[in-house]
């Protein structure tokens, strides 16, 4: 099985071929973005630090909640 996490473009490098990824609470990371076109403010999915596919905002922010929920119900026992 494969999870990709989706996370906004915050910078894209000089080489148009890596994006500073913002993946919530303060959790970032490059990632190579030649497989997508995206500009800055765009949420993709990335997998394997690759983002494989561009989605709205709004469906972002839902996964993220529930991965925020799901980590949540994993530290209460």
């Amino acid at each position: 099985m494969c999870l990709a996490i989706p996370g906004k473009i915050i910078k894209i490098e000089s080489d148009n071929q890596h994006a500073l990824i913002d993946y919530g609470e303060g959790t970032q990371r490059k990632a190579n973005i030649s497989l997508v076109e995206v500009k800055k403010g765009d949420y993709v999915l990335v997998h394997a630090g690759f983002a494989i596919q561009v989605i709205d905002e709004k469906e972002a922010l839902e996964t993220l909640e529930l991965f925020r929920s799901m980590l949540a119900a994993g530290d209460e026992g």
